[in-house]
């Protein structure tokens, strides 16, 4: 047997992996199966395979990966969201007797019927934020009303109810803090340099220096 020979669906290790789609100034790139309805895309974003966006913002370089279900919500820039998570989740009526969509999306089932936009309303008017800079695990939901501060860390599976203060490290369900990324005093100068405001020119310059540098030395360089 030839020991080149592999199956047809194997991949040969000798060649380099492929890379995604470029990503583009002028708007997202929407991957295959995506549905996205009254959302809006800022530069460098990117929605991934078989996704749904709804009533959202994608600001600068913000993406989401496959099968995220991300509803009324701010995604910041560079704003990394893992596959199959759940953003913004929508709610149900609980003091009614029924908690049934046929309450709200009632043409459905009748045709005389309007749905109850009073409610709707309610729902998209439930933001959630999500910070810049920050990553979201595989399979993390987080509630509405929710806001991540910048640089959080979501651990995989959890599930988060409460605001999260910026570089904290949370895990859980309901989520928790586990730790912070940085000192009090580096998350602080990081805040304050929001490197996430740059130029596309100016992260050119500096991709470099944030592969290479630890962020104390990161901020002596560019904040001094």
């Amino acid at each position: 047997m030839n020991p080149r020979a592999q199956p047809a669906d194997s991949i040969d290790v000798d060649q380099p992996a492929q890379r995604g789609p470029r990503l583009s100034p002028d708007g997202p790139v929407i991957h295959a199966g995506s549905l996205v309805v009254n959302s809006t895309f800022g530069p460098w974003t990117e929605v991934g395979e078989g996704s749904r966006v709804l009533n959202s913002t994608f600001e600068a370089y913000a993406y989401c990966d496959r099968l995220s279900d991300i509803a009324n919500t701010t995604v910041g820039k560079f704003a990394n969201i893992a596959a199959m998570t759940r953003i913004g989740p929508t709610d149900h009526p609980m003091e009614t007797a029924s908690l049934h969509h046929f309450l709200y999306r009632s043409t459905y089932y009748w045709d005389d019927l309007p749905d109850d936009a009073a409610f709707m309303a309610h729902r998209a008017s439930r933001r959630t934020v999500i910070g810049p800079d920050t990553w979201l695990g595989h399979g993390v939901i987080v509630k509405p009303d929710v806001t991540i501060g910048a640089g959080a860390i979501i651990a995989s599976g959890a599930v988060v109810t409460k605001d999260v203060p910026p570089y904290m490290i949370m895990a859980g369900i309901p989520a928790q803090p586990l730790r912070p990324r940085f000192a009090p005093g580096i998350a602080d100068r990081l805040m304050a340099l929001a490197w996430w405001d740059w130029s596309h020119d100016r992260l050119r310059a500096a991709v470099l220096d944030f592969r290479s540098l630890q962020a104390e030395a990161f901020l002596e360089k560019y904040q001094g």
